[in-house]
């Protein structure tokens, strides 16, 4: 027989498990999972971007709150028809993506959250994109555990206390132990200021797990949001579960171009499960247990959360609720582009989007000789046609503002070498004013171009971000001579180009 996307979604909880051990289970529970939510609440299509909000591009489109809650609500029934007990856990990264978190800094994703009752959510590197402030707002309001062992905030007034390292939810008689990671590249990618500490990942995890099981916790799930590739290697007996997060991967046995089966073991067996980004997906783990929290058997998987599946009313209220003031803002025509400017290749090498964002940077900014802008800076790509104020919102939502500075030639070429080193990355970088042949930096003046000179000075436009050392460019950091960081938003220079042409 073959099931249809939505059919497959309701019909999860009839699927057969895995059985790996003999015995009656004492409990039967089923963990609904998502991960990297990144605002998206209304539907995008496979690049993530906004789809056309009336419907008329159903059949690309996926997600958004409304239909995620109603798949939420669909699994939920389901399992507890057929007598689980359930929670629902995230794996971060709901902050950062559209201009529901742009404008309302968090309160849209915790709305969405407390109305699909969430259970625990680990702390993801875009939650700390607006500071330490922002996230502890979330926190102090969330009904439900932050969890991270790996983050030391108890130096961060907004933070302290708000972040846990473990958590204990108990549901049905079964005690599980929640512990959560965050990915060490928070202290470089994002903004949690010089107050937080990130600490080793492995012995804070082991440290972590002792102390959950010492408050007899039946099992342990991680909230992972350090990527797949990390999850796989954990090899020490530790959590059992492991929900992940930050990698994007799409972990399923019935989706075309998954990573890998649902679920994927670590090394020491536990359990690894992921639902790729931004809604599309949605992920329902099956597990019955023995008296001890032993698994005995597993099932389930992660599917598409289409158009098709219903939305649910109350999450669809609230999402309008937010986008109402948003509407104007968000339609304003402000350019229409004769071809797309997508976002592939944009992390290891050369891409037309990246290149005129670098190239407003300098428009913008006058007496500057060379422009750099960061991949990870740029979050969706712009369609050919008429582009709005808000789609150059979602393609920069970090609101960043253009600066400036000095530095010596052999300074800027060290951060090129850098950021050229940092293929496939967030820190890549995308210029103007300035390129690579062969290996000789050239510095375009007028027409022509120039070998860099090692000990000239020269006037360098970024973002603020990356002044400050944000990706690891520490060289504009440290080495920067009059730097100044609040010139115009990037967002702003950015339509002005876009507009101008």
């Amino acid at each position: 027989m073959t099931l249809s996307r939505r059919t497959l979604l309701g019909a999860l909880g009839t699927l057969p498990l895995a059985r790996l051990a003999r015995g009656q289970p004492a409990h039967r529970l089923t963990i609904i999972h998502m991960n990297d939510f990144h605002s998206r609440h209304e539907p995008v299509d496979a690049r993530a971007m906004t789809c056309d909000r009336d419907g008329s591009a159903a059949p690309g489109c996926f997600g958004g709150s409304a239909r995620l809650a109603g798949a939420i609500r669909a699994q939920r029934r389901a399992a507890e028809a057929d007598g689980r007990t359930v929670v629902l856990l995230d794996g971060g990264d709901q902050f950062q993506g559209s201009l529901f978190f742009t404008k309302y800094q968090g309160q849209a994703e915790l709305a969405v959250q407390h109305a699909v009752g969430t259970d625990a959510m680990a702390v993801g590197n875009h939650e700390f994109d607006q500071g330490p402030a922002v996230l502890g707002a979330h926190a102090t309001a969330a009904r439900f555990p932050l969890v991270s062992c790996n983050i030391d905030a108890s130096a961060e007034p907004a933070l302290r206390d708000r972040i846990r390292p473990w958590a204990v939810l108990e549901r049905g008689g079964l005690r599980l132990g929640l512990v959560g990671l965050t990915t060490l590249e928070t202290r470089t990618g994002s903004s949690p200021g010089p107050n937080v500490r990130f600490l080793d990942p492995g012995p804070a995890l082991a440290q972590a797990v002792r102390d959950v099981r010492a408050q007899g916790v039946q099992l342990v799930v991680l909230l992972s949001h350090m990527g797949v590739g990390f999850d796989r290697t954990l090899a020490d007996p530790g959590p059992a579960v492991i929900i992940g997060g930050h990698s994007h991967t799409l972990l399923s046995n019935t989706e075309p171009g998954a990573f890998s089966p649902y679920p994927t073991p670590d090394r020491a067996g536990g359990l690894i499960v992921q639902a790729a980004a931004y809604g599309r997906y949605l992920g329902r783990l099956d597990l019955d247990l023995g008296p001890d929290g032993a698994i005995l058997a597993h099932g389930g998987d992660c599917v598409h959360v289409g158009l098709d599946v219903p939305p649910d009313p109350d999450v669809a209220a609230i999402v309008a609720g937010f986008a109402g003031p948003l509407e104007a803002f968000r339609h304003e025509v402000i350019a229409t582009l004769p071809e797309p400017l997508g976002l592939a290749g944009c992390r290891i090498g050369p891409c037309r989007l990246g290149q005129e964002v670098a190239e407003a940077m300098l428009r913008a900014t006058p007496g500057a000789q060379v422009a750099i802008m960061n991949a990870g800076g740029l979050r969706v790509g712009l369609p050919a046609g008429p582009v709005t104020r808000g789609q150059v919102l979602e393609t920069m939502p970090f609101g960043n503002t253009i600066a400036t500075m000095q530095l010596a030639g052999a300074d800027l070429a060290a951060a090129l070498r850098f950021g050229l080193g940092q293929l496939g990355r967030g820190a890549f970088p995308q210029m103007a004013g300035l390129r690579l042949e062969g290996t000789a930096l050239l510095v375009r003046h007028g027409e022509d171009w120039t070998p860099l000179d090692p000990a000239a000075l020269y006037t360098v436009a970024t973002n603020n971000f990356l002044r400050n050392g944000g990706d690891g460019y520490t060289v504009f950091r440290d080495r920067a001579i009059d730097p100044y960081d609040t010139g115009p938003g990037l967002d702003d220079a950015f339509v002005a180009e876009i507009a101008s042409q």
